[in-house]
């Protein structure tokens, strides 16, 4: 596998952007049909709306354009929304959405410049119903949370950055906690959106179903969602632990992991590191050094069973403490490469996936300098997880996926902003037909 040519997809992306002129031009036509509230020009606001968290890889920085985008505007309703949209589309502008989290791979940075969308103020719970939620773009996960368990409910998955809204997550996400009983962004979580086209017609694209799956994990090139209905589940009380394994029981955690994902009902999060990674976490007596850490949170009924479950594996039960969802969750997915990379900057991350990270790990490590795994439980009792290793050039890191590929293991590339996947054609349809003119968040498909 060789590395993307970003640099010459970035620059052709960025011939797309406005004129000075033509930005100004665009900057007073929105002012003048929201109110100056909703428009920001000022550089502070531009260069938020600008940056994500792609310095997380070491590839990343050096070629994503510095384009800063030249309006803001915060839409507090789908009639602002589509007025936005339409006064870029006539003044022939791209345009991005974002809402709040961590974009980790500069899917949501504008390469051509230009409107950024900021959908937060757009974050109304409108109603929820048994079994579902219906809520507008910038709604967060906490208060989607919150709300469903004022019903008795709860959502049956959410990102690890519980602030993310869940307009970003449907556009630029994949997965979380609790992936391991309800599966991915793709598996059934979305029952239906509203999406606003470019240029907009009178009224929001209403979606259901399967029509929804070209806009999941879409980067907004299809379209912007300005709300969806998602699906909710009977509530449950849950118990967190910590447990950890000695140094060479790597394989008695593994095992005692996918035990967890067999229980009925599965865990929301089951997360395992090797010493290497606990090594760069702060100091946490639950996480001793040394020794290999399987963290998880269980559904109550299940709690007994589960410390059976670990004490059988040889493992030690460090802590069940209450209240430990939302940390727990800080130790899982992208979270570990934050945290690794803060106490060793000069490793890089692949997310990974499939049977062979149990069967092939010892090769996995093998594949790349100093290389240590991460593993989240995922559909079907299977692993995903992160591959952390010493970044040297993006040479001997395509190599590595290369190798890894080849030992069967699932390798998604976090140093890209490029679409890809089995999804990837019906993007490109819908897209044809949705953005004619290709203004939504230009540069992101692959030549």
């Amino acid at each position: 596998m060789h590395a993307p040519n970003l640099a010459r997809i970035a620059a052709s992306a960025s011939r797309r952007a406005p004129s000075p002129a033509a930005a100004a031009a665009l900057a007073t036509a929105l002012t003048a049909a929201l109110g100056p509230g909703r428009v920001s020009t000022s550089e502070s606001a531009r260069r938020a709306a600008s940056t994500d968290y792609s310095h997380m890889s070491p590839l990343l920085p050096g070629v994503l354009p510095q384009r800063t985008a030249d309006i803001v505007v915060r839409p507090r309703d789908n009639s602002e929304l589509t007025e936005a949209m339409r006064l870029a589309h006539a003044h022939e502008t791209p345009i991005v959405a974002r809402g709040r989290g961590t974009g980790n791979y500069g899917q949501a940075v504008p390469l051509a410049a230009g409107l950024v969308l900021d959908l937060t103020a757009l974050d109304a719970i409108t109603e929820t119903g048994t079994g579902w939620m219906h809520a507008q773009a910038g709604a967060t996960f906490v208060a989607l949370e919150a709300a469903a368990r004022q019903t008795g409910q709860e959502i049956l998955m959410m990102p690890t950055t519980i602030g993310s809204t869940i307009g970003g997550f449907l556009a630029g996400g994949a997965g979380g906690i609790g992936s391991i009983e309800h599966g991915w962004l793709w598996n059934g979580f979305v029952i239906a959106l509203d999406v606003v086209a470019c240029p907009p017609g009178t009224a929001p694209l209403a979606l259901r179903g399967q029509q929804c799956l070209p806009y999941l994990h879409a980067y907004g090139v299809t379209g912007v969602i300005a709300a969806a209905t998602i699906k909710l589940a009977p509530a449950r009380e849950r118990k967190a632990i910590l447990a950890s394994f000695p140094a060479e029981a790597g394989d008695a955690a593994v095992q005692a992991g996918l035990s967890l994902m067999r229980q009925d009902p599965p865990p929301r999060l089951v997360s395992i590191d090797e010493p290497g990674i606990v090594a760069t976490y702060p100091a946490d007596g639950a996480m001793p050094p040394g020794r290999h850490s399987l963290r998880a949170i269980v559904d109550a009924s299940t709690l007994d069973t589960v410390l059976a479950v670990i004490t059988g594996h040889g493992g030690w039960v460090e802590s069940t403490p209450e209240d430990a969802e939302s940390y727990l969750s800080t130790l899982a997915f992208n979270h570990v490469t934050l945290r690794a990379r803060k106490a060793r900057p000069e490793l890089c991350h692949l997310q990974v996936g499939g049977p062979a990270l149990v069967t092939h790990a010892a090769q996995i490590r093998d594949a790349l300098p100093g290389a240590l795994l991460h593993l989240d439980g995922g559909p079907g009792g299977q692993f995903a997880g992160l591959l952390l290793s010493e970044f040297r050039d993006a040479d001997t890191l395509y190599k590595g996926i290369t190798r890894l590929e080849e030992l069967g293991v699932h390798v998604v590339d976090p140093h890209t902003w490029l679409l890809g996947g089995p999804a990837l054609d019906g993007i490109r349809a819908t897209a044809a037909v949705n953005d004619a003119h290709g203004l939504l968040n230009p540069g992101r498909f692959p030549a």
